[in-house]
């Protein structure tokens, strides 16, 4: 990343950042394992439609994630890929992930980053929030314009759905 990016995304600022928090029907270890195993991250990965295809993936703190995210068939973005890259920077048991999130190229300057928090609740459903921190306010209002917000919407609603197969 570079030194600019870097230096935006070290002081957190509300006018750069996405907030974006569901409610989801699953213990917090649960939801929280859906975000840390590679059998099942890529599994629900990405708005609805979209596919993913792994290239590496290794979630650990310092480790890559780096897959293709491809647009479904017959709706915007017909078919187009958009290589990708995560990089864990903080994993916190059950509780919290931090990510820096972008293309799959080194020192992407469009580069994000984003810490989930998992909170439970005492009827065993967790509340999920994902902060999205842009590197400037320009950066994020485009992400805004490009659909981040249905988008992500759309990724916590499979993660939803997906956590609730695993425990069917």
């Amino acid at each position: 990343m570079t030194s600019s990016t870097n230096a935006a995304l070290s002081q957190w600022a509300l006018d750069r950042e996405i907030v974006l928090s569901r409610v989801i029907d699953a213990r917090r270890d649960i939801v929280f394992s859906a975000w840390t195993d590679p059998k099942h991250l890529p599994n629900w990965f990405g708005p609805a439609g979209f596919k993913i295809e792994t290239k590496e993936i290794d979630i650990c703190v310092g480790g890559l994630w780096r897959f293709d995210m491809i647009a479904p068939d017959g709706q915007p973005f017909h078919g187009q890929r958009w290589p990708s890259r995560m990089q864990f920077r903080r994993i916190e048991r059950a509780t919290l992930i931090e990510i820096d999130h972008g293309a799959d190229i080194d020192d992407d300057p469009a580069r994000f980053r984003t810490t989930l928090t998992f909170d439970e609740q005492g009827d065993g459903k967790t509340v999920i929030t994902l902060r999205q921190l842009h590197p400037t306010k320009a950066q994020r209002d485009t992400g805004i314009g490009f659909g981040a917000v249905e988008y992500g919407y759309q990724t916590l609603e499979k993660l939803a759905h997906h956590v609730e197969a695993l425990r069917a």
